[in-house]
């Protein structure tokens, strides 16, 4: 009879190391708490973004998939999301504010939903859609100097209602994104978008239409059909 490997030294590494990933992609974002730390939003919400990928892949490619990993995945992805979603409110403050508790609460409630790993979910959008819709939206203020309150009153309250609608939206970047080398390059994107303004707006387009169209045809579809759509 096999007996199970001690969970410690190079092994019980080994063993967590999407769990590893996962808070390694949340301490950072610390710095956001600091007096000028507004100004690390961009790098952080990328590199936040890649190490949620990451974790992922990891546990898929080494077959490290567990329950605890996905509830701590989830819980990663509440505490760094809310955290980012209060910052950029606090920072533009006002109206703003008020919609980035809207979103809060939603990404509490979906990750709530979602702590029990048994029970399959395949509807709304994941928590990081609106991380990197504000990631995009704040650099294309840097960029071009253009007032983005009304565009983050509305990332705020259309991701709110996106993460809990009952059915999906598997027309966004994200979803269709399966491979790892896929996967790999929508973070790639994002940092080409972070890099080259000439490039931002191509890119902006491409997440935010795409968006907003699933967004549409899931719900005409559901209102249609009166029941949720699949993937």
């Amino acid at each position: 009879m096999n007996q199970r490997a001690p969970l410690g030294g190079f092994h019980g590494i080994y063993r967590n190391l999407p769990n590893i990933v996962s808070i390694l992609g949340v301490l950072p974002l610390s710095i956001l708490l600091l007096e000028d730390g507004f100004s690390y939003l961009p790098a952080l919400i990328v590199y936040n973004n890649f190490m949620d990928d990451l974790d992922g892949i990891l546990a898929r490619e080494l077959r490290l998939s567990s329950d605890f990993g996905a509830r701590l995945d989830n819980v990663a992805d509440g505490v760094s999301h809310i955290l980012i979603a209060f910052v950029v409110g606090a920072h533009y403050g006002g109206v703003v504010l008020a919609f980035s508790a809207v979103a809060a609460a939603a990404i509490l409630i979906r990750v709530g939903q979602r702590l029990n790993p048994s029970v399959i979910y395949g509807s709304g959008t994941p928590t990081n859609e609106l991380m990197r819709h504000l990631l995009l939206l704040v650099l294309l203020q840097d960029a071009f100097g253009f007032d983005i309150t009304v565009f983050l009153v509305l990332a705020f309250l259309l991701n709110a209602v996106s993460m809990l609608v009952p059915f999906a939206m598997p027309q966004i970047v994200r979803a269709k994104t399966k491979t790892v080398v896929a996967i790999l390059l929508v973070n790639v994107a994002l940092v080409v978008a972070w890099a080259l303004p000439a490039a931002l707006p191509f890119v902006a387009g491409v997440f935010f239409g795409t968006y907003l169209y699933s967004f549409a045809l899931g719900g005409i579809s559901w209102l249609r059909d009166g029941r949720p759509t699949h993937v």
